[in-house]
């Protein structure tokens, strides 16, 4: 099925409006008195040559410093540093950056991966390191300031600027569905866990390499998901996607192209390190192959029933088990992510039409963060410019949002009962939390499934063609994985016949029976 590029996609009368096109926002708007008419005056949609200085690009741009404004006061209790009385946890402010300053060695200069291993990927390291030792060297020249509260402002001003250039992205991609960037920008888990990790560095590399994807540069791309993926690994798991798409596609040269680069920048970037400090290096692989099973994960639901669930107190149950021989559980996690992975490619290859590659690369992240053993409170972040590209409608991504919010609090509580040893809450009050985090991300999968089977469900297709993300496959032949099968195999018969009617075949099998019938001397 080939899809051709429709002239003036991105012209201002063919934006969508939330109000009209998404269910829970047409039935909130009832409350300031309905969708928008037909003959309003919209602010991406000017009348005549009037132009309006407040267009949906701007109001969605304001909105994301308007969040991340909200969220550098949520976490100003703790810029100080001063954490007296669990300060950090009572007022829901803990941050690793603040406290990784002084864990990493950055507050003495030490150079990350040199003089001191650091648990993360290398580019995030690095990331440390930039911000980290300028400060320690101003500190130096003047004792009088905050090392570890400038450290912390420096990198919520960048990281910071990263989320707005994400939804620059998001806008960049979705032209014509502007509103849609406003999911990421009004967020609650963006206010919540913007800075409590370098998660924002990774997110905003994954999204302009998704751009540069979309733009049909695949060789930068991949150089960007490849540096992603040395600040966390979850972008290079849209490689994946990327892959299986080319491949219905018959664009197989630009997919790897695009893995080529990106396994070449990953290289890059850890090669020195890797070489020089191979010990302090191999920390990060080192913490997460030995780490037992974490707060919040399918795994510690499991140990929570097992201990309801079990007869016998002196008997581990199956999930307590695993805690205990971490390379089972290892081998089961990433057999259980191996096996999701398979499943989305075999989705990806027998849906009805081709489906879009953000569809794809949320199922796949969203598999990895179910099935793993570790699922910190900012990993959220990875899903949300995700789940805007693949799955743009309100009411379910608020829903998932309310459940985030749920276990944020829930989350605290659990920190603060272990520092205090007297539990906030019960520790079912944590699982259910827990749960309904993973059961509304399970949610999400399920309705993207269900649009990728049914591709007239899908809204991003509602006002696109095709593929807005898809770059070289954005209107590309889309044959289904079977006809395709049986059409090469029809071409190797084909050809397969001629070889065998030409002259010179006949005259070989002439030979050959002639051989046969000879007697032996």
């Amino acid at each position: 099925m080939s899809t051709q590029s429709t002239p003036g996609i991105d012209d201002a009368g063919t934006t969508d409006h939330p109000s009209r096109s998404d269910g829970f926002v047409r039935g909130i708007s009832g409350v300031i008195g309905g969708p928008l008419g037909d003959h309003a005056t919209a602010l991406d949609r000017p009348a005549g040559q009037e132009r309006r200085f407040w267009t949906a690009v701007r109001i969605v741009l304001a909105l994301a410093c308007l969040t991340l404004a909200l969220h550098w006061v949520q976490k100003s209790p703790c810029q100080d540093g001063a954490w007296q009385n669990n300060t950090q946890y009572t007022r829901f402010c803990y941050t690793d950056v603040l406290a990784l300053y002084y864990a990493e060695g950055l507050n003495e200069g030490k150079v990350p991966y040199r003089d001191h291993p650091v648990e993360y990927p290398v580019l995030t390291g690095y990331f440390m390191g930039a911000l980290g030792l300028p400060v320690h060297a101003l500190g130096e020249g003047d004792p009088s300031i905050n090392q570890g509260q400038w450290f912390y402002n420096l990198n919520a001003l960048v990281l910071g600027a990263l989320a707005v250039a994400t939804v620059a992205v998001i806008l960049a991609l979705r032209r014509r569905r502007p509103w849609d960037a406003a999911l990421f920008a009004l967020a609650p888990a963006l206010v919540l866990t913007a800075t409590v990790n370098w998660d924002l560095l990774a997110i905003g590399l994954a999204a302009f390499g998704l751009l540069a994807w979309a733009r049909k540069r695949p060789a930068v791309a991949g150089v960007l998901l490849g540096l992603a993926g040395a600040a966390k690994l979850w972008p290079l798991f849209i490689l994946g996607p990327i892959l299986v798409l080319a491949l219905r596609a018959a664009r197989l040269r630009a997919a790897l192209i695009a893995v080529g680069s990106a396994i070449a920048a990953l290289v890059l970037v850890n090669l020195h390190p890797a070489l020089a400090y191979r010990e302090n290096w191999d920390r990060f692989f080192e913490l997460n192959s030995t780490r037992p099973i974490d707060w919040g994960t399918l795994w510690y639901i499991g140990r929570y029933l097992d201990g309801k669930v079990g007869g016998d107190p002196a008997r581990l149950g199956p999930f307590e088990w695993l805690n205990v021989n971490i390379p089972t559980l290892n081998t089961i996690s990433y057999a259980l992510f191996g096996l999701a992975c398979l499943g989305v490619a075999v989705l990806a290859l027998r849906a009805p039409r081709r489906p879009r590659l953000a569809q794809l690369a949320f199922l796949v992240v969203a598999a990895f963060l179910i099935f793993s053993k570790v699922w910190s409170q900012q990993f959220v972040l990875w899903l949300l410019p995700l789940v805007v590209l693949a799955r743009p409608k309100w009411g379910a991504i608020l829903a998932w949002q309310f459940a985030e919010v749920c276990y944020f609090v829930a989350f605290y509580g659990e920190l603060l009962g272990a520092a205090t040893s007297r539990p906030v809450f019960p520790e079912g009050v944590f699982v259910l939390a827990a749960t309904l985090r993973l059961t509304t991300v399970v949610v999400l999968c399920v309705l993207i499934v269900r649009e990728i089977l049914h591709p007239e469900l899908d809204a991003v297709r509602a006002t696109y063609p095709d593929d807005p993300d898809g770059g070289v496959l954005d209107g590309a032949q889309d044959v289904s994985w079977r006809e395709r099968w049986r059409h090469l195999r029809a071409v190797v018969t084909q050809a397969a016949r001629r070889l065998t009617r030409r002259p010179g075949a006949r005259r070989v099998r002439a030979g050959r029976l002639r051989l046969r019938r000879s007697p032996v001397g």
